[in-house]
Formats: C-alpha cells, structure tokens, sequence
C-alpha cells in the first residue's frame, strides 16, 4: 500500500478500498481468461446467426431474439471491459496494469467489429415492419426508445466496411490520445512549498484558508502546466480534427450534434440551455464574486481566491463514518427506500475513497453492467465539499442500481438525465446540513459554499461547452498554436466569471487538465442540464411533496427506457420551455439574494 493511501486511512478512519473480485479475481486468473474467450465465441456466433438476417427476423416475428442475445453479450464484454479499466483507475502510471487495459482494449474492439452490422442492419428495417413487430411482441415494445434513438443516426450511417474501418482504428485514434492524455496527467508533479505533490493534491489546496497556500499551489499548476502545454495542444489538437473528420464523413451539421443524439436531447434544448446561463452570467457569476471580493476586502479576487472557503467557513475535517452517517441520513429524510438502495456501497467493497499516487484524479461512478453493481472512485479528503462529492457519486450509483433492471440495452440513461440523481443527492445531503447549522456564520459559509457549487456546475460547464466550441470550430481552419487555446479560455472565462476575478498570469494553461475535453467532447453541458433540472425538480418537491418520492424512482427505474419529454412530464416540468431553465436558474438567484441579505 502506498504512503498516500495509508496516511489517507490514518487521518480518517478505515478508507475503502475496491474489491474487483466481484468482477473477476485478478487480471491474471482462469475467470477473466475464459470470459474473454467466452465473449470472442459469443460474438463469432452472434454474427453467424444473425448477419444478414435481420429483417426476414422482423417480419417473422424473431427479432426479440436477437436483440436478447446481444444483450448476454454486452452484459459479458462490459463486464470485462469494466474490469479492466478500474484495475487502470486505482493505479493508472504502472505499466503491468496500462498494459493490461490496452491488450484487453484491443480484444473487445476486435470482437465488437464483428456485431457492428448489428445496429446498422436495423436501420434498415422498414418503418412499417418494425410498427407490426412491435405490435404483435410486447416485449420488443419495450425497446421503442431504443429504436427511435438509433434511427435518428440512420442519416449519418456510413457503409458497413467504413463503420469496421471506423471502429478498427478507434484503438490507435482517439483512445491512444486518451491514454496518452490520462497517464501524462496522473504521472505529473508540482512542487509546492519543497513538497511534491499529484494533481489531486495540489488542486486540492486551492480551497485552502490560508491564501499563501492557495498562491503556491495555483503558482505550481501553471508552471507544470505549461511545461506540458506543447503536449497537451497537440493532444487537443488531434482529438479535435479526428472528430472534424468523423463528422464530415458522418454528415453532421454542426460540432456538437453527435453529442446531443448520443444524450437524446434536441439541439434547440441545449443552445437554449446555453443562451438562458450566458444571459444570466450578470445576475449569477458576476454578482457573486463582486459580494466574494468585498468579503475578503479585496477589489478584486485572484484566480486562486476563486474557490478559497470564507473566513467564516466550516474547517472541520470529516472521518469517513461521519461523511458516511451525513449523507445515509440525508437520503434516508427523503426516503427510507432511497437510504437502502444506497447502503450497500458502504461494506462491499464498491467504493474506493483513498488518494493515492497513480490513481487517477477526481471521482466517478462507472455503472458496469446490469448483473453486477457500480463502482465508486473517490478521492476523499475530509472537507465538506468531499462530502458533497460522495453525495453525488452515490446519487449515480443509486440511479445505476434502480435502473440495472431495464436490462444492458435500456439500463443506460442518457447523459441529460444521467446527472438527476447525483445532484438530487447533492442537494439533499446539502439542505440535510443546512438543517443542522444553527450558528449565522457557519450557515452563511455553507449558504455561499453551495452557490459555488452550483456556479462550477451551471456557469462554468456552460463556459467549458462554449470554450469548446470555440476550440473545435477554429480547429476547423487548421492546426491550433497554444497561445491562441490560451486566449481562448481567457475570453471566455472573463465573459462567464465576469470583472471582478483576476486572470494572473498563469490562468491561462488551466484548461489543459479538464478531461471531459479529452474523453467525452461537448459532455459538460450535461451537468448544467442536470442542476437546472434538478433545481426545477426540488423546487416542484418544496411545493408538493406528497407522492414526490414514488414519480421520482420511477423517473431513475426507466433508465434510457423513455425519452427526457416523458420523464419530466409526470413534475409538470418540459425541457423545451424556456421557462423550465429559468426556473431552475432562479432558485441560484434566490440563494445569492440571501446571501446578500444577511452579509456580515
């Protein structure tokens, strides 16, 4: 065990660790071994039955058939693939465990080449064929939301050899620049104050009280950032002209239109989202950072002072049991079944809540598959943020668990949807709190605490989406310098955070170590949709909470078995109406008004 991770356990309490076990027994064993030689047969099978085959099974009413079959083996290889990568995430810079990811990588892409006739043979279903299909089978019914998803790519479809071509290279295209990206990023280094210290760590010290630690820390960022910056433009730069490059063969119209069909949500809903923050940037960000700057006595605020606690703030440190026994009693207040769902991931070794040098930064919730559990990955610190944070990991995990019912195909929610749990749970667990504090000051730094939150997820994902649009729109008229990224993170950031942060020297490189840039392009408008959403929604429990609970497990049960439209209907609450973003926006408003209200 690394000296992190064993000072992590000391100072608070008996962290968890994951136990991969439920999975397979090690990366070496005859379990692991024999699944994937199971998966490779599955697939040789799949394609014999079924290549070709599709339609004549529609119209003689067998193609349940074969979408139950895929099923078994997306439930297989998810499995293994799962595997793989959270051995990787615990201890991303050793090789053996990198390797290990890489070899298992290409051994999935190989055998999903041969089922990706699969999804493109349906679309080649007659509209009216499928209609009487799912007319007489019940069953195959249930997959209507599926089929309507995957028609609306039909018009972006390639020919079959194209997609093989595609999926083949996706090994030495942008999942290479992933790794390449993850394993630079967990192996950098910042010294700070003649200590070194991992990115988790360093970032960490920007919430610090004492702004002289808050400064080195920043200081340390920007330099290691920029030594690697030439790296990272390049990384950015590939990523962005492979996608330019799919999406012209593909059809798409504009850069984020893959996105928005792979989340199931019109692109009219996003770019009102989108317009609805940027209007609000005034009223929000910037009225709140003026209020911050005062507070502190300052003019102005320097970029490390962006997420400093007040001097009021609650400093206390957390041992595990009490970030444990906070949220549990959270969940519990609004439903008992909610608290239970949740317990398990506390002594079943699915969460994994250690720093540690190697693992990677920050934290998730990987799903897995339907017939295993998620896994949760940490890096517990023992601040009330941290708490937050397991909040919103454990909301996720709780979404995954109702859903895992719907089955491999119909368990996956789409992205918009995907964050309702985590910070439903986020806001539960705050408001739990809240509850709790009696003393001004205290509330008060807790009160302003949440509206930070709030701004990084509503205000600064919005800015991130805008900042890559920005990014892959230039990258279209060719190879990007890192001084103009550079001014491009600076525009935005000053648009969207408004005059009184600073932007030092330095600030300007900090958009090299946003991964959802990386991995998942335009993904971050996600979570401002799942906090205005969830802020409409908890504002729609405030005023009627009588059967609240019951239409809110039903919305995480349905998984990506119904469309956004349908879920939200049974709260009254549509997507498409500009007021739905106002409403959610406005409940961040009423909060800095009380702040206001009742500033030392």
């Amino acid at each position: 065990m690394s000296e992190a991770v064993q000072k992590g356990h000391n100072q608070f309490g008996n962290l968890p660790v994951w136990d991969l076990d439920d999975l397979y027994p090690g990366k070496d064993s005859p379990q692991f071994k024999a699944a994937l030689e199971e998966a490779k047969a599955l697939a040789a099978k799949f394609e014999q039955d079924y290549k070709g085959k599709l339609v004549d099974l529609t119209k003689s009413g067998q193609l349940i058939k074969a979408i139950k079959d895929s099923e078994v083996l997306g439930d297989l290889s998810g499995r293994i693939g799962s595997f793989s990568f959270l051995q990787y995430a615990q201890r991303s810079t050793d090789p053996d465990r990198a390797k290990f990811m890489g070899d298992t990588n290409e051994a999935l892409t190989a055998l999903s080449t041969r089922v990706l006739f699969f999804e493109l043979e349906l679309n080649r279903i007659e509209d009216a064929d499928l209609e009487a299909a799912f007319a007489k089978d019940p069953e195959l019914a249930r997959y209507r939301t599926w089929f309507a998803d995957l028609r609306k790519a039909k018009p972006y479809q390639l020919d079959d050899k194209l997609e093989e071509l595609f999926h083949d290279k996706s090994v030495t295209a942008f999942s290479a620049w992933n790794r390449l990206y993850d394993e630079t990023l967990s192996s950098l280094e910042f010294e700070v104050d003649g200590e070194t210290l991992n990115l988790e760590a360093t970032l960490h010290l920007l919430s610090e009280k004492d702004e002289s630690k808050r400064e080195g820390a920043f200081k340390a960022l920007s330099k290691t950032f920029a030594a690697n910056v030439r790296l990272f433009t390049h990384i950015t730069n590939v990523l962005a002209k492979d996608k330019e490059i799919s999406d012209r063969w593909r059809g798409y119209q504009d850069i984020a239109d893959s996105r928005h069909m792979a989340n199931a949500v019109e692109r009219e809903v996003v770019d009102a989202l989108q317009s609805a923050v940027q209007d609000a940037y005034p009223r929000l960000s910037h009225r709140y950072y003026r209020m911050k700057a005062k507070w502190f006595g300052k003019d102005k605020l320097n970029a490390w002072d962006r997420n400093a606690p007040l001097p009021t703030s609650d400093e206390r440190i957390w041992d595990w049991d009490s970030a444990v026994s906070t949220v549990l009693d959270a969940y519990g207040r609004f439903s008992p079944e909610l608290a239970d769902v949740a317990k398990p991931f506390f002594n079943s070794g699915w969460i994994d809540a250690p720093t540690g040098n190697g693992k990677l930064s920050g934290a998730f919730a990987h799903p897995t598959v339907p017939s295993a559990h998620p896994y949760l990955m940490l890096n517990y610190l023992g601040r009330t943020r941290d708490i937050m944070t397991l909040a919103h990991e454990l909301g996720h995990g709780v979404h995954q668990r109702l859903a895992a019912a719907q089955g491999p195909i119909l368990a996956n929610t789409p992205l918009t949807l995907a964050e309702t749990a985590s910070v439903f749970g986020e806001m539960l667990t705050f408001r739990a709190l809240l509850d709790k504090t009696t003393d001004p000051k205290q509330r008060f730094a807790l009160l302003s605490s949440k509206v930070e939150d709030m701004l990084n997820t509503v205000v600064r994902q919005i800015a991130f989406y805008t900042f890559e649009r920005k990014v892959h729109t230039a990258r279209r008229q060719g190879e990007l310098r890192a001084e103009e990224i550079n001014a491009m993170w600076l525009e935005v950031q000053a648009e969207s955070l408004g005059d009184a942060i600073v932007a030092n020297e330095g600030y300007e490189v900090f958009w090299t170590y946003i991964p959802h840039f990386i991995h998942s392009p335009f993904y971050v408008y996600a979570y401002a949709f799942g906090d205005c959403l969830v802020n409409s929604l908890y504002a729609q429990y405030e005023k009627a909470s009588e059967g609240f609970a019951e239409r809110y497990f039903e919305l995480l049960k349905a998984g990506g078995s119904k469309h956004h439209s349908e879920l939200l209907a049974p709260f009254g609450l549509d997507a498409k109406d500009p007021q739905f973003w106002s409403l959610g926006l406005s409940m961040i408003e009423r909060l800095i008004d009380e702040l206001e209200a009742t500033s030392p």
